[in-house]
């Protein structure tokens, strides 16, 4: 359940260009860069340096990236929304290349 705090932050009010600029962003980067899931309802645009730290950054393209709504909490808020991953780009991307290498019982 979400506390006051983490609603202000995780809700917090956008700017009238971020449904275009998040549906770019989408159409740019269309799979999570964590695991590599590309369905659209799935998805989510990830601020790195969040929206209530720096609200000049909201719609920088290079301060988005997409990931899914599992990996959104993880690799971006490390499992808190009152929290951000300043290596959320090297921890998604590290993710990524294990799972695409990873073992299968035979």
């Amino acid at each position: 359940m979400f506390d006051f705090l983490n609603r202000k932050i995780r809700f917090a009010a956008r700017s009238s260009k971020w449904k275009e600029v998040r549906k770019l962003h989408l159409k740019r980067e269309s799979e999570c860069i964590a695991c590599g899931k590309d369905s659209l309802k799935d998805l989510e645009v990830h601020h790195i340096v969040p929206v209530h730290i720096n609200k000049t950054l909201e719609l920088e393209p290079s301060n988005l990236v997409t990931l899914c709504t599992r990996c959104h909490l993880v690799f971006g808020h490390l499992s808190d929304y009152k929290s951000w991953n300043r290596d959320v780009i090297n921890d998604s991307l590290e993710y990524y290349d294990k799972v695409q290498d990873r073992p299968y019982k035979n």
